[in-house]
């Protein structure tokens, strides 16, 4: 993903306020959720919003992006504060949660991340942080892109049964599928 020019201190703030409120809106309402909405929860001036955004597919975007590297920053916090199950457990959960954020966004996402390669490399990004989550008392055998494959499915069958608690359960099986 391409790197960006650092912004200050306080715009910064405001964008990560801004991807917060997004991520929530988008997976609550998709694609159809409210610019105007998303300021005022991320606390900030529509104004504030469109300057970082002129687009409502730019935000989208860096939604997604933004997502993405918080699902992956979240690896190596999980396994430095919980056991292996647990920790491994509850990046799944919140797989499932980016899953149905950018499901919100999936048509607007499909127009705009058009480059196989940035998919491979998001994909990639995913199993290496399942890949940290691994530990010695799991299956040899059980790869991380498989991990990542199985969840995606999960995701798609909880999504469309409508039915997150589904996909809690359905974890759960494949947790007990990867431990030894």
């Amino acid at each position: 993903m391409a790197e960006r020019r650092k912004l200050r201190a306080d715009a910064q703030r405001n964008e990560d306020r801004l991807l917060v409120a997004a991520a929530e809106a988008f997976g609550r309402d998709g694609a159809n959720a409210s610019v105007k909405d998303i300021a005022k929860e991320a606390g900030v001036g529509v104004g504030t919003l469109y300057r970082r955004f002129p687009s409502k597919e730019l935000l989208i975007e860096a939604t997604y992006r933004n997502e993405v590297q918080r699902l992956c920053d979240a690896a190596p916090e999980l396994a430095a504060q919980l056991p292996a199950v647990e920790a491994l457990r509850t990046w799944m959960e919140r797989f499932i949660d980016f899953m149905a954020a950018k499901d919100g966004m999936a048509d607007v996402l499909r127009m705009v991340l058009t480059d196989e390669g940035e998919r491979l490399e998001t994909r990639a990004m995913l199993a290496q942080a399942i890949e940290s989550l691994l530990t010695a008392d799991m299956r040899p055998e059980a790869h991380a892109g498989d991990v990542l494959m199985a969840l995606g499915g999960i995701s798609l069958i909880a999504a469309s049964e409508g039915r997150r608690d589904l996909a809690a359960r359905l974890i759960d099986l494949l947790l007990h599928g990867v431990l030894v």
